[in-house]
């Protein structure tokens, strides 16, 4: 504690350096939080992926669908526990901007496929009542100021025409990345009033959970050879598998990512180093003086590095800080991105590269100012 004072009259000396400095790392760090958030809420299908979960569309394009007959041949098939399916609707709310998903899902079936959404018994009660019912997610709740008992119209694209639903309720994840912008209503109201050119009896997908993890390969194996060579042949794959190739179909997100962060942070290294550089050779005549006195070498590359590394401390803090704020205002991009959450590691992981980043800026500076020669340093000055 007693180089507390001159650790901090020597980062103080010229202060606006010093909040420029610090502002810099906050930016930095502030991008690395956002980046990892959007990185974060594209593969957060992937990470919440059930183990046990299979997914079955149509080999042929995941827009063709399948026959509702074959849900009867799935719970048929060895180690399948649960079999049900859902159809994409793509309904538009006041404006093509406001899209959030909605998916007509079979009512009997569904949350034994996805135990992690929680409903209220009272709103699945009055959602198994209500034909025209449907379940809304909070954060659509919240973006759209809907309540439950609202009657809510959407406009139909593959499936023209005004739909008009009503809010039975609305549900809960049980783990911080769950998607809560889903809205589900009811297959059988989706299929009595579309016609048998536009799908009726079809659905879009299946959903198949196996009852032993290990068996899972063997599941989709059998699947997929059951209807094979028929009219609706299969494509089957584990729901992680799945949603990994989905994300890949938008691109490397993780690659680029990486290259913007690996820029911002390579540019805030050379300007740290270069600002900690210039810190160190002003005071040149000081750290002479301090190694007259009786410093160590030692003791002054520790006071150098401490500087560097509050500097990183504090920005980084700063602007990791500032980020989770941000991200807890929501989705900012209208519902592209459901899942808007900077997770604790991230935050951590921010924090630990504007510490390393501040001490790596510190270290040639610091080495600089071990190896300074009293008499040389007093000469210069």
């Amino acid at each position: 504690m007693k180089f507390l004072p001159f650790l901090i009259a020597n980062l103080l000396r010229k202060k606006v350096r010093f909040i420029m400095t610090i502002g810099s790392f906050t930016i930095a760090l502030f991008l690395y939080c956002i980046l990892a958030t959007i990185e974060r809420s594209f593969n957060q299908g992937v990470e919440v992926a059930g183990a046990d979960r299979l997914v079955v569309i149509n080999k042929t394009s995941i827009i063709s669908p399948l026959p509702f007959s074959y849900k009867e041949r799935l719970t048929q098939i060895p180690n399948v526990k649960h079999v049900t399916y859902c159809v994409w609707f793509g309904g538009i709310y006041q404006s093509e901007k406001n899209f959030f998903p909605q998916q007509a899902i079979d009512l009997k079936t569904f949350r034994d496929m996805y135990p992690e959404f929680k409903v209220v018994p009272k709103y699945w009660e009055a959602f198994k009542k209500d034909r025209e019912g449907c379940i809304v997610g909070p954060s659509t709740l919240k973006r759209f100021g809907w309540k439950v008992g609202d009657r809510i119209p959407l406009r139909g694209t593959i499936w023209p025409g005004t739909w008009e639903f009503n809010i039975c309720g609305t549900y809960d994840g049980t783990r911080g990345d769950d998607d809560l912008t889903q809205f589900w209503f009811r297959y059988d109201y989706l299929d009595e009033r579309r016609l048998p050119e536009f799908g009726k009896g079809t659905v879009g997908w299946y959903m198949v959970k196996v009852d032993k993890i290990d068996r899972a390969a063997e599941v989709v194996a059998a699947i997929d050879k059951r209807f094979t060579n028929s009219a609706y042949e299969t494509k089957t794959d584990t729901e992680k598998s799945f949603a990994a190739d989905f994300v890949k179909q938008i691109g490397n997100i993780k690659l680029i990512m990486l290259s913007i962060g690996g820029v911002v942070f390579f540019t805030l290294l050379l300007v740290t180093g270069s600002t900690m550089s210039m810190s160190v050779r002003e005071r040149v005549g000081e750290l002479a003086t301090l190694k007259t006195i009786g410093f160590s070498d030692t003791t002054v590359l520790l006071l150098v590095m401490a500087e560097a590394l509050t500097v990183g401390l504090v920005g980084g803090g700063i602007g990791v800080i500032v980020g989770k704020i941000y991200t807890l205002t929501g989705d900012p991009t209208g519902g592209l991105l459901p899942i808007f959450y900077l997770a604790p590691q991230n935050m951590i992981t921010g924090l630990g590269l504007g510490i390393f980043i501040g001490m790596l800026s510190g270290l040639m500076p610091a080495l600089f100012a071990m190896r300074l020669r009293i008499v040389e340093a007093l000469r210069r000055v």
